[in-house]
């Protein structure tokens, strides 16, 4: 729990009424005095003011280090076609604040947040919440004011600590466990693991969606006689010819039988993981209903194509087990006297060495970029913390995501491929300076 001091007395003053959802966003920013305070303490406190009685809706928590985004976009758009209003909560954002809540698909409007923003600044008094936290009480009041039936979830960091953790899901899914965000979860899988398993409630089920569970995560459920769902144990999924299949056993909740993944540009262990779930959920979708409606998913930001002739993708990957991954769909699409381009630019406190030993198998040329935001790497800085992976490669340096592209629209041949990817806020640039530049 945390012990953070009540800083009330540091704080600007709240915004004025008809404040613009920007201004709310800039005083979210300067109330606390950390970005990341771990800890349940105070959003509980403001959650209980806000919330005599828990949310009427059934919500379902995603957590684990890569591929929550994409299993929450999968499962609200499955829960979406079985006839079910749903909203999400994920983070970051591409482009703007409201990407985070969506309301049955759509973004939540500035006038729903902004009054959202006004009712928690009401409750919380004096007590001090981080910009994350402030956001997770803001999603939860516009799902609540929308009445939708389900809630998805994603946390933000770990999970037994993390804001979204005060509402008690449904269900529960843990998509993977890997090493990322050392700084506050240490670089130990089972650490990592146990504090993933946070979300877990006892005799709730849940989703394991990777074959290599930690044993602390195996040991929480356990101890919570929680009826843990596992890839490779309770399912599986096999890949042939280009094509997946997802073997859903009957009992322990699965309604049984096999599922044909169509050829979705996501990770088929979360696209699984969010099959898992529909078939434990009401209303039933039959296998032949799951398989058309999967067809549609899309996700921006997740090896999304963005141009073609070259074709340019762009994937927030930003850690090595991402990178491995994002390493196996460029492999798939590279043509085969194509050369494939790297623009990769980073956040600080990533594992940079780590994601390009991964990637550069499939590399041939590294544009590597700055980035203009909190903890972003120059070029300059990013190359020096890559270290000996970059040593003899191709490698260039490039101010901007921007200046990379211009050059790389003039250098590639239209049988390249490049990989626009390192962190949300690349894909963000990468997105706007190929609208800017009219690719398509």
């Amino acid at each position: 729990m945390s012990n953070s001091p009540d800083t009330s007395a540091m704080q600007p003053v709240s915004p004025a009424v008809g404040a613009t959802l920007d201004e709310w966003l800039s005083y979210l920013e300067a109330i606390h005095p950390t970005e990341i305070d771990l800890g349940l303490d105070r959003v509980l406190t403001v959650f209980r003011r806000m919330f005599r009685t828990p949310p009427k809706a059934r919500v379902i928590t995603v957590a684990g280090t890569n591929g929550k985004g994409s299993t929450v976009a999968c499962l609200s758009w499955l829960l979406g076609k079985a006839g079910r209003t749903v909203g999400t909560y994920t983070s970051p954002h591409l482009h703007r604040y409201n990407e985070r809540v969506t309301v049955n698909g759509k973004p939540a409007s500035d006038e729903a947040l902004v009054s959202a923003f006004e009712v928690i600044e009401s409750a919380r008094g004096r007590t001090s919440l981080t910009y994350f936290e402030f956001g997770t009480l803001a999603a939860f009041h516009v799902l609540a004011e929308a009445g939708v039936q389900d809630w998805v979830l994603e946390v933000g960091l770990g999970g037994r600590l993390d804001a979204v953790n005060v509402i008690d899901p449904h269900l529960a899914i843990i998509t993977s466990v890997d090493i990322d965000h050392v700084a506050f979860l240490g670089d130990d899988r089972e650490v990592i693991g146990f504090e993933k398993a946070g979300i877990l409630r006892q005799g709730r089920a849940a989703i394991y969606a990777d074959v290599d569970p930690p044993s602390s995560v195996l040991q929480q459920a356990a101890a919570q006689r929680i009826p843990l769902i596992r890839l490779g144990v309770d399912y599986s999924l096999a890949e042939h010819d280009g094509k997946a299949v997802l073997s859903l056993p009957k009992g322990r909740g699965l309604v049984g039988g096999d599922v044909q993944i169509p050829d979705v540009v996501l990770p088929l262990n979360s696209v699984a993981a969010a099959v898992v779930a529909i078939s434990m959920l009401e209303p039933a979708m039959s296998s032949d209903q799951i398989t058309a409606s999967l067809g549609g998913v899309t996700l921006p930001g997740r090896f999304e194509r963005l141009a073609s002739q070259p074709d340019i993708y762009a994937d927030v990957g930003h850690n090595p087990h991402a990178a491995a991954w994002l390493a196996r769909q460029v492999a798939k699409r590279r043509r085969g006297d194509g050369r494939v381009w790297a623009v990769y630019g980073a956040l600080a406190d990533k594992d940079v060495a780590g994601v390009v030993r991964e990637m550069a198998v499939v590399v041939d040329s590294w544009y590597l970029v700055g980035l203009d935001c909190p903890r972003g790497l120059s070029s300059d800085e990013l190359a020096r913390r890559c270290g000996e992976p970059l040593s003899g490669l191709d490698v260039s340096n490039y101010p901007s995501v921007a200046d990379a592209l211009v050059q790389l629209r003039q250098e590639a041949d239209e049988r390249d491929l490049i990989i626009v990817f390192g962190s949300f806020f690349t894909v963000a640039d990468g997105r706007i300076a190929l609208a800017a530049q009219g690719c398509s």
